[in-house]
């Protein structure tokens, strides 16, 4: 059943995401399935819930939605619904996709586990490194931000509101997300390889500085 059940929700999410923006699409999710199995082989996990959890934990960001926070959850719920995953699972894996997201990374979660631990290291690692640097751009892209602007400095006290309606340039976004987040994760597995790919984008912003002044 749970190998049926896995199939069934990868084909309802690649048909779902079918034209996401190219950061949240199939590919996101299943680099988030690859890095959520990898954690979870050191952790005593419901390899089940986590895979559904990463699986479905986009399914409809809010990003997408108006900022709508219900749509990723009711959607997720409907499906399992519609496939007899017992309620046990079906609200554990609600509550990861409710618990998962950085909101500004001044906001507690109000749920717990180590389901959501995994998913949530999962999910953060595709946000940094080389794969978060071109996420990071493409985003910025499909909302027309500009790359970077000296005299905008980034918000590092955002409450969720301003967080989730900030416009400000691309390159803020490392520093009021992406290089935080290696302090942020939650299982020893994440945390190693978070440091890697933080000192990835620590040379790539160098890098990135020297070119815009003209001195590399």
């Amino acid at each position: 059943m749970s190998k049926e059940l896995i199939e069934n929700t990868i084909q309802f999410v690649k048909e779902t995401l079918e034209n996401a923006e190219g950061g949240h699409d199939w590919f996101h999710i299943e680099r988030v399935l690859k890095n959520s199995r990898h954690i979870a082989e050191s952790e005593e996990a419901d390899i089940l819930i986590v895979e559904l959890g990463a699986l479905l934990h986009d399914i409809a960001d809010s990003k997408f939605h108006n900022g709508d926070e219900s749509v990723g959850p009711e959607k997720a719920r409907n499906f399992l619904n519609s496939q007899s995953v017992s309620t046990e699972v079906i609200e554990h894996v609600v509550k990861i996709i409710e618990n998962i997201s950085f909101k500004g990374g001044n906001v507690d979660r109000e749920f717990g586990s180590i389901e959501l631990d995994i998913v949530q290291d999962a999910d953060r690692l595709d946000a940094i490194g080389a794969i978060g640097i071109a996420r990071t751009f493409n985003y910025g892209g499909h909302k027309g931000r500009s790359l970077y602007d000296p005299e905008i400095e980034p918000q590092l006290n955002m409450t969720k509101e301003e967080y989730k309606a900030s416009n400000a340039p691309t390159i803020n976004h490392f520093y009021e997300k992406l290089l935080l987040l290696k302090d942020r994760m939650n299982t020893e597995t994440g945390r190693r390889i978070a440091a890697d790919r933080h000192a990835y984008m620590v040379h790539f912003l160098q890098q990135f500085y020297a070119e815009w002044n003209g001195e590399a």
